[in-house]
């Protein structure tokens, strides 16, 4: 069967419109905003904030789903040479008392404050905004949309993941390094078989249900 047209068509990419604008307004201080790490079950939730340069902004910045982990590794260099980066997190113990969409948020928020400069405006992925002091734009799949959270998509995924690399060092068995956390078949069974440690997210679902009857249900 021959593909249809909208298989073939390029799949779009970020661009610096929504920059570009705001710069017209006067604001010449905008971040790009995204977390990493909403959906695992272990570990925390991270976020990026990047401000690009207005000239010599890196090539090849792309929403970090669609790059391998050793084009974000790379893209990740040239981000941290050439922008500025804050880097906020909400750990486990956090996303349990407040819910993993509040702590996102939170993480946003902090990452944000780690900027070297006050950003004029933020441009947030997703439909929520965060607690930030500046004004703001939630863009819905901003990082397939704009530069800026492309970048910070990039930033937050590889700090993540390379969080999770190490934690797998210290909590051996339960293959943090390859799964990152997420609840994959093999993260699971190891849970069911260790239980959880102290990196779990003990309100989520499947680590919920060990503590509450030493077992985990069916996938």
């Amino acid at each position: 069967m021959a593909p249809s047209r909208s298989q073939l068509r390029p799949r779009p990419r970020p661009h610096l419109r929504f920059e570009r604008r705001l710069w017209t307004e006067g604001k010449e201080i905008i971040c790009g905003v995204d977390e990493a790490g909403r959906g695992p079950l272990a570990g925390p939730v991270v976020a990026a904030a990047v401000i690009l340069p207005r000239t010599k902004i890196p090539k090849g910045l792309n929403d970090s789903k669609t790059l391998s982990a050793a084009a974000r590794e790379a893209m990740a260099g040239e981000i941290f040479a050439r922008c500025e980066v804050g880097i906020g997190m909400a750990e486990p113990e956090e996303i349990d008392r407040v819910n993993i969409l509040a702590a996102s948020l939170i993480a946003m928020a902090r990452a944000v404050q780690a900027l070297p400069r006050a950003p004029q405006h933020a441009l947030v992925d997703g439909n929520k905004s965060a607690p930030l002091s500046c004004s703001q734009t939630a863009l819905v799949k901003g990082d397939a949309r704009c530069l800026s959270i492309a970048a910070a998509s990039i930033i937050a995924k590889v700090t993540r993941d390379r969080l999770m690399v190490r934690a797998s060092e210290r909590f051996s068995g339960y293959g943090f390094a390859s799964h990152k956390g997420y609840p994959t078949q093999a993260h699971r069974d190891a849970v069911a078989r260790l239980g959880p440690c102290s990196i779990h997210r003990r309100s989520f679902a499947p680590v919920k249900a060990w503590y509450c009857g030493g077992s985990l249900p069916p996938r």
